[in-house]
């Protein structure tokens, strides 16, 4: 009797000479790797290193961010064998990304959290990679922008898309997803004059010259606006995009500790990304992914679906010859 034929076993997620081009695995089965790039504890040399920070001790209401880095590296294998929408290319031809797994500290240890994830993005940031951070709550941008801002010598402007300012007054020793863009503002990390926030739906009592525009002014304005007003306050400065997934509003992406009606479409922030390759990109986090709450894993496949994105865009600047190392 013949034996059928079964498909020789694939799995890029183990390979390390996987550096380029789609993996063509079935996306309900292997390791699930960020889009399926090759794993590498300390990056593999990879030009881009995509890791996850499952941070979960700095949130005011709901907790589960903990689980948000595994829940977008599983919706993105759906992502992974076809040109990336609306760019119509395979980033993967041009760049080398690896997934670096997570973040390792203590959680019984909370007060020395933050140096953990400082070192290790630094660690990453010696070796030359550029950083793509899944969270976890959002307190990560703090630490993250630190060994950044450590590793180019100056300060970065602040993209970030959030229903939160997530300016509150903070003593400098605080571990707060609420608080942390003032400690970066006070400990120098963030060029305020070139810095905006966009979905703001929510007061906070300080701006500390971050501009400001809420969700219903992006609303009105439209994508292709708001994306040229991003690129007006940028200008050429460096600039470090920090994505709150409750910017985005909770019937898109309910899977969020702190949602707020009145948001974004995912629509509407995958049309204004698509937008802002004009600018000088040093690093990523899309954060505050919160599973335990999602539906259909559909808050989980938005954040994924931003970081793809955004390696298109740094695909697209290589393409142009920007340097992506730091």
């Amino acid at each position: 009797m013949t034996q059928p034929v079964l498909p020789r076993p694939v799995d890029r997620a183990l390979d390390p000479s996987f550096r380029h081009g789609q993996s063509t695995e079935p996306n309900y089965s292997g390791v699930t790797s960020f889009l399926r790039r090759r794993y590498a504890r300390d990056g593999g040399g990879a030009e881009v290193v995509v890791w996850g920070v499952p941070l979960d001790v700095a949130v005011s209401n709901r907790p589960g961010t903990r689980f948000g880095p595994r829940a977008m590296r599983v919706t993105s294998s759906i992502l992974d064998g076809d040109p990336v929408y609306p760019f119509g290319i395979d980033p993967f031809e041009t760049l080398d990304v690896a997934d670096a797994g997570d973040c390792v500290f203590d959680y019984g240890l909370p007060a020395g959290i933050p140096q953990a994830i400082q070192a290790q993005a630094a660690a990453h940031y010696a070796r030359g990679s550029h950083l793509v951070t899944l969270g976890g709550d959002h307190f990560l941008t703090y630490p993250v922008l630190k060994a950044l801002v450590e590793r180019l010598g100056a300060p970065v402007a602040l993209v970030q898309f959030d229903a939160h300012q997530d300016t509150w007054d903070d003593d400098g020793g605080r571990v707060d997803h609420g608080t942390m863009i003032t400690r970066a503002v006070k400990d120098g990390l963030i060029r305020t004059d070139r810095s905006i926030q966009v979905g703001i739906r929510t007061h906070a009592p300080n701006t500390f010259g971050i501009e400001i525009m809420d969700a219903l002014t992006a609303g009105e304005l439209g994508p292709a606006a708001v994306a040229a007003r991003i690129a007006a306050r940028v200008g050429d400065a460096p600039v470090y995009l920090s994505f709150d997934i409750d910017a985005i509003d909770p019937a898109f992406a309910p899977g969020t500790g702190t949602p707020v009606c009145g948001g974004l479409t995912t629509r509407e922030v995958i049309s204004c990304l698509t937008r802002l390759g004009s600018l000088d990109f040093k690093g990523f986090d899309v954060v505050e992914v919160s599973p335990p709450y999602d539906h259909a894993e559909i808050t989980a496949l938005a954040g994924g679906t931003l970081a793809s994105l955004y390696l298109c865009l740094l695909a697209q600047r290589k393409a142009r010859g920007h340097l992506l190392a730091l």
